[in-house]
């Protein structure tokens, strides 16, 4: 997702431009597939580069970590980081970048590169352990069946013979209330 950035690069600091964008990202969400991005930002000039704020909105395909089944995970969410130039828009001298790192740059074509920030901002919002829904059953111990698509047929439970006389004794406490 790129945005010719050269005009805005000649401009005042504190000027600003508004764009809308579609365009398929590459997320890593675990299913290998890109997924949709819708883009509204504003890029506005300053005294070092440019700077992208905006708000994403896009689905990613995720596997839920109880069931193992993929379902889609809507992510909205707001980016907001600096780009720097790498080469002086009158001139064409190359431009120092600042050390700080993870920085993000505009190439010499004065072209701003959105994808790797969608990606980053795309990988925070995705959660450790997502689930399809709240009440996932997740999936059979002993056989590998998914629970949400019916029991399976295994037996219940084995309880392990040491913890036999506490199982008796709650079964009890539980009789006598």
């Amino acid at each position: 997702m790129q945005i010719n950035v050269s005009q805005l690069l000649k401009a005042p600091v504190g000027a600003i431009r508004n764009c809308q964008v579609d365009s398929v990202v590459y997320i890593d969400s675990g299913d290998g597939q890109d997924s949709l991005v819708r883009v509204e930002v504003s890029l506005i000039r300053t005294d070092r580069g440019i700077l992208v704020r905006g708000a994403l909105h896009s689905e990613a395909r995720i596997t839920c970590s109880r069931c193992l089944d993929v379902f889609g995970y809507q992510l909205d969410f707001n980016m907001e980081e600096e780009y720097f130039p790498t080469v002086d828009t009158d001139t064409g001298a190359s431009i120092a970048v600042p050390g700080e790192p993870g920085c993000f740059v505009i190439d010499e074509q004065h072209m701003l590169d959105l994808t790797e920030a969608i990606r980053q901002y795309a990988l925070l919002e995705i959660p450790m352990k997502p689930l399809c829904r709240q009440d996932c059953a997740g999936l059979c111990p002993e056989c590998g069946h998914n629970l949400n698509r019916g029991p399976c047929g295994c037996p219940g439970p084995v309880v392990d013979p040491r913890w036999e006389e506490l199982t008796r004794l709650t079964a009890e406490q539980k009789g006598t209330n």
